[in-house]
């Protein structure tokens, strides 16, 4: 069952997660990822990924979902950053 705290983690990294959708739709469309920052994306992924690990560490469903989903999307705009320039 799902408490008010574990809840808000879930609404808060559902969003957050939806938030890189209309970026990566966007860059992919476009075939243009000139504006995004090379730099930014290799160390938000780092940091996406660090987040990862510790929400398996500490056993918070709603930290490691809503992580792994943003890497996803994340990656999928690093791949067109480095395929399109």
């Amino acid at each position: 069952m799902i408490d008010g705290a574990e809840g808000i983690g879930l609404a808060a990294a559902s969003l957050t997660t939806i938030a890189f959708l209309p970026q990566a739709l966007k860059v992919w469309r476009s075939r243009s990822a000139a504006d995004i920052s090379l730099a930014m994306f290799l160390l938000f992924l780092t940091g996406v990924g660090l987040w990862m690990a510790y929400g398996l560490l500490i056993g918070s469903l709603p930290v490691f979902l809503g992580n792994l989903v943003t890497f996803l999307f994340a990656m999928a705009i690093l791949v067109a950053k480095l395929k399109f320039g």
